[in-house]
């Protein structure tokens, strides 16, 4: 089973994770946002609906997506560019989306301003 881990990570973190990679040690697929408002800013409810149907599905054009979810071809393809932008789906050779995970952690801690 491959899965992701969405959370919250400063640009700090994210390098420290980088070199540790370049070390050799394994990460696991990651994909962070700097604040929680950025997160839930990307993940709406709706995008998560979506990336819910994509998981394990393989590729799939915005019409079926579109058909599975029961909505408008033109909004879901207004969320599908938002993911592809920030990096949760990638597009195929062919067009088509694909979320190529079978699982989806979620793991942030917000805690107090300094």
């Amino acid at each position: 089973m491959t899965t992701v881990t969405i959370g919250l990570a400063s640009r700090s973190a994210i390098a420290t994770r980088f070199v540790a990679a370049m070390n050799g040690e394994p990460q696991g697929a990651h994909i962070a946002f700097d604040t929680p408002e950025l997160l839930f800013q990307v993940l709406t409810r709706d995008r998560w609906i979506l990336i819910k149907t994509m998981i394990g599905k393989g590729p799939l054009s915005v019409h079926e997506i579109s058909q599975r979810l029961d909505r408008e071809t033109t909004s879901v393809q207004d969320d599908v560019r938002a993911l592809l932008d920030t990096g949760v789906f990638e597009k195929s050779p062919d067009g088509s989306i694909v979320f190529p995970y079978d699982a989806v952690h979620v793991d942030f801690m917000i805690t107090a301003e300094k």
